[in-house]
């Protein structure tokens, strides 16, 4: 649709079983005059609505997205809604804003919509009770997307004002991130209250758990990724490398650990019989042999060819190692200076920079 696709994804049939079954029967009290399975199809009827309705909301952010330069993956309907996949990040905060808010829009003028439509409605017929919960659906949706905390619309929106604050993108999605984790906590507590005091049925129950347990899961997401990404400027290969030694061919593992221990080194490069590089161990592999087993087994057969390894300029800056090795994942990467190696960058000590926790695990 616009050139974007568009995905259902087979939760949504589970939602759709649901609305169909917990409606029809508030439908069926509405309606009395329904009898038979009238009252479902036109559950069934809303249900087909609120998938257009989720379509459309999704569809503004799409669109708004292309506007703005920033490619679509796709559109994918889910068991809570959907979410559009964009292709990258917004360039700067008013394209963030713009393409946050251009969701709930759509959903307030499809709830506009519903309202006209109820008060032209004839009361105790079928198009009124449509037209009301068109208005109710699409009113809820935005209201709950514009609710200021990520991974909702309205989270996006906070973080295209803290960013445009501060100039940093990465602390509007901690201070997002954290509102998240606030609402979710609200929205939890009401629905222990609601279920208490009789006001939601289980369906609601169950499904505001869901809701409860995604906000916590995307803000909790959106706290711990963006304190990574603030960090990525503090990245020095210079001060990361560790030094390689060098073994020939056929050393058994245990013996290569253990000058690699004694130099302090990070990483072993194996060299032919000529003194030509031609493969780096992999760290992990080597130490993860049995102890009794390493003293008989070469170093080669926990090694990859060195033409496989990527290797990293020491003189890139954080962003673009960060880029590297999320384009290009690997345990180990050669840091080289010019033509010459200068050591190896494990992927765990970049891990530990960045998350400084890990080093207390």
């Amino acid at each position: 649709m616009l050139g974007v696709p568009v995905y259902v994804h087979a939760s949504w049939l589970l939602f759709a079983v649901a609305v169909t079954v917990g409606y029809g029967s508030v439908v069926r009290g509405h309606l009395p005059q329904l009898t038979g399975p009238a009252p479902y199809l036109i559950a069934l009827l809303f249900v087909v609505a609120l998938l257009l309705s989720v379509l459309l909301h999704e569809l503004g952010h799409a669109v708004v997205s292309l506007r703005s330069g920033i490619g679509v993956r796709g559109i994918t309907l889910e068991l809570l809604g959907g979410y559009t996949e964009m292709e990258s990040e917004a360039p700067r905060p008013r394209a963030e804003l713009l393409v946050a808010l251009a969701g709930p829009a759509v959903s307030l003028l499809l709830g506009g919509l519903g309202v006209a439509l109820f008060t032209l409605t004839e009361p105790g017929t079928v198009a009124r009770e449509l037209a009301f919960q068109l208005a109710l659906s699409n009113l809820l949706i935005a209201v709950l997307n514009l609710l200021p905390g990520l991974p909702l619309d309205g989270g996006r929106a906070l973080r295209a004002a803290v960013w445009s604050a501060t100039g940093n993108r990465h602390t509007g999605s901690v201070v997002a991130g954290w509102v998240g984790r606030a609402v979710a906590v609200v929205l939890g507590l009401a629905m222990v209250a609601g279920a208490l005091t009789g006001r939601l049925t289980w369906i609601g129950v169950v499904f505001t758990a869901l809701v409860v347990s995604v906000l916590w899961s995307g803000a909790s997401s959106a706290i711990r990724l963006g304190a990574i990404l603030r960090r990525v400027p503090e990245i020095r290969l210079g001060e990361l490398v560790r030094p390689l030694i060098t073994v020939v061919t056929g050393t058994p593992i245990a013996e290569a650990l253990r000058r690699a221990d004694e130099a302090a080194a990070g990483g072993i490069m194996i060299a032919d019989a000529r003194d030509r590089p031609v493969a780096l161990v992999r760290w992990p592999a080597a130490h993860a042999v049995p102890a009794h087993r390493s003293p008989w087994m070469a170093v080669d057969l926990a090694a990859r060819d060195i033409s496989t390894v990527r290797r990293l300029s020491i003189d890139l800056d954080g962003e673009a190692v960060a880029e590297e090795v999320r384009a290009n994942p690997a345990g180990e990467y050669l840091v080289t200076a010019g033509q010459d190696v200068v050591g190896v960058l494990r992927t765990e000590d970049l891990a530990f920079l960045l998350e400084p926790r890990r080093q207390r695990k």
